[in-house]
């Protein structure tokens, strides 16, 4: 869902954003630029659904098999 906010800023940054963004195209811009400083992701869902990717895991044993081996090997 969406919500409408106002949001006061100088004239000449708001031509500014008019002339390089777009008329619009402003809000979805804003939007972009702000979310990471306020909406965090639920890591541990994440994580839960990237390990359930079961080809994925896989490889990802195999690169740390692999990465391990390789360390070994220089430490003979």
């Amino acid at each position: 869902m969406q919500k409408k906010l106002t949001v006061t800023i100088d004239e000449e940054v708001y031509e500014g954003l008019r002339k390089v963004i777009g008329p619009r195209k402003i809000s979805k811009f804003i939007e972009e630029l702000v979310r990471p400083h306020v909406v965090h992701p639920d890591l541990g869902a994440e994580y839960a659904e990237m390990a359930r990717d079961k080809k994925r895991e896989n490889g990802a044993v195999e690169w740390a098999e692999l990465a391990f081996k390789d360390m070994d090997d220089e430490a003979e």
